[in-house]
């Protein structure tokens, strides 16, 4: 492998790792959905550093250029993140669908009991 790219993607790594340490820090980014992101910064950086095992995988899985694996497993950790976000997304959508017909339900009890309380209330012998 070239030092050219092991270099650019070992960079790529740590400044991924620094981002996400800073997007935790500031409260912008949850731990929770943070671990992702950091198993795939850490991944990169192992294999940018260890350049055997990077030819070994590459060999392993019929690629020629060992840096083009680099590059595939770096889109692999992409589409399991992803998918990952895809199904919190889901997540989120059904519980906010079904909060909104709760809130509908409940301005709908609330006018109701607003009509109650404005109408005078009827006596029994009329």
């Amino acid at each position: 492998m070239q030092i050219r790219v092991q270099i650019l993607s070992l960079c790529v790594g740590i400044g991924l790792l620094v981002v996400l340490f800073q997007l935790i820090r500031k409260n912008r980014l949850e731990e929770k959905y943070a671990l992702l992101w950091i198993a795939s910064a850490m991944i990169l950086i192992l294999f940018s550093v260890w350049r055997s095992l990077l030819e070994k995988l590459a060999t392993l899985v019929g690629i020629y250029y060992a840096p083009s694996a680099l590059f595939l497993i770096a889109l692999f950790c992409g589409v399991i993140i992803a998918l990952h976000f895809s199904v919190v997304i889901s997540n989120l959508t059904r519980q906010t669908k079904t909060l909104a017909q709760e809130v509908a339900l409940l301005r709908q009890e609330i006018e109701v009991l607003r009509n109650q309380k404005g109408k005078p209330k009827r006596s029994k012998g009329n």
